[in-house]
């Protein structure tokens, strides 16, 4: 790989032995293997993973097990689609709606291996990029720094640089990325790319739409969890940035969130691969004034991520109750909404503010999706 993007990428294989050795000495290395691994003694994970040399094989033995005993243990049931559509031996810029922090990327990477493909790369915000333990478990995981920060011609500088990196992965280096379709996760349960985002891709390009957007095989992806990760803390962000006009996260809140999503119970989950973006519907994007592309090509993969996301009864029930009707009472069981109503109540019970107000925020996280697709 280039040594130009060696502020941001990966660690490579040769690099991966250091950081295993660094991260079995490390202060949270025996909670999380006891977490993971409670079969296994100390002493023979520290061995382990201290022989550990390349990416793949790091993958293989500690975080397929880590986010396969996630899988088995907070959720009833993790399935996909379409992966089986695309082919193994190309690579592709999955970009994503984004629920939660870790695992939406994550549960990717375990259907990709699952299925025959590579894993992919993954973004990482520079804020979470805080300490050494979490720096070396993501960089020897494909995960790549994405800036957050900075002045307007930081930013721009960052941009182009992450646009440049995405572009030889998929192009030169023939490896897959993930992406989110926006700058953090989707609150209010309403997802939607940031053109922002889409225009961060083409400013590595050579300026002719389709080809630099054709190249870079973007395909859709959408995850849904039946019971949403930190949807309690979502609504009280909703909530105090209603009052406050704004919201300003407080010291360690992101890896709060991370370790929320990962233990609470997520119920049923499933991945939908939609079909690349293909030439075709981009020469038809191309007909478009120069400054509607964008906006077009955005508007094409939230129809994408919408049309490909799996609704849940908790969705339907939201609906209904947010409603006050019964539109959608073929979808679940009287049963089974007497349990929804009861899990909102006890999520809110213990946020601050009026309690009503929390309660529709709570439900509209739910119902958002269901919204959108009877728009």
């Amino acid at each position: 790989m280039s040594s130009r993007f060696d502020d941001i990428r990966p660690y490579k294989d040769e690099e991966i032995n250091q950081a295993m050795r660094r991260l079995a000495s490390n202060k949270y290395f025996e909670f999380v293997m006891k977490r993971f691994f409670p079969a296994e003694s100390m002493e023979k994970m520290r061995a382990l993973i201290s022989e550990i040399y390349d990416i793949d094989t790091f993958q293989e033995r500690i975080m397929h097990v880590v986010i396969r005993n996630i899988v088995n243990t907070t959720m009833t049931s993790f399935s996909t689609s379409g992966l089986e559509e695309i082919p193994v031996k190309d690579a592709f810029l999955f970009i994503s709606n984004h629920r939660d922090i870790l695992l939406d990327a994550a549960l990717l990477q375990i259907a990709l291996v699952e299925s025959g493909h590579r894993t992919s790369g993954i973004t990482f915000g520079s804020n979470l990029m805080q300490d050494q333990f979490g720096i070396d478990i993501g960089k020897s995981n494909k995960m790549f720094k994405v800036e957050r920060s900075g002045t307007n011609a930081q930013i721009y500088n960052h941009s182009m640089h992450l646009s440049e990196y995405i572009r030889y992965s998929i192009v030169t280096e023939k490896e897959s990325i993930w992406i989110a379709q926006r700058n953090g996760r989707t609150k209010d349960g309403a997802d939607k790319t940031e053109t922002g985002v889409i225009k961060m891709f083409s400013m590595s390009g050579s300026k002719n739409f389709v080809e630099d957007f054709a190249e870079l095989n973007i395909t859709p992806m959408s995850i849904s969890y039946e019971y949403e990760p930190c949807d309690a803390l979502k609504t009280q962000e909703i909530y105090k940035k209603e009052l406050a006009g704004g919201y300003t996260k407080v010291p360690g809140e992101d890896y709060n969130s991370i370790v929320t999503g990962i233990f609470q119970s997520k119920g049923n989950v499933h991945i939908a691969i939609s079909n690349p973006i293909s030439r075709e519907e981009l020469e038809i994007i191309s007909n478009y004034h120069i400054k509607n592309r964008i906006i077009e090509l955005a508007s094409l993969i939230d129809k994408k991520i919408d049309n490909a996301f799996r609704l849940w009864p908790t969705n339907y029930i939201a609906f209904d109750m947010i409603n006050g009707t019964e539109t959608y009472a073929g979808e679940y069981t009287m049963e089974k909404k007497e349990e929804f109503s009861g899990y909102v109540e006890k999520s809110i019970e213990k946020l601050e503010g009026e309690r009503n107000r929390l309660r529709e925020i709570f439900l509209t996280i739910y119902a958002n999706p269901v919204m959108k697709r009877r728009e």
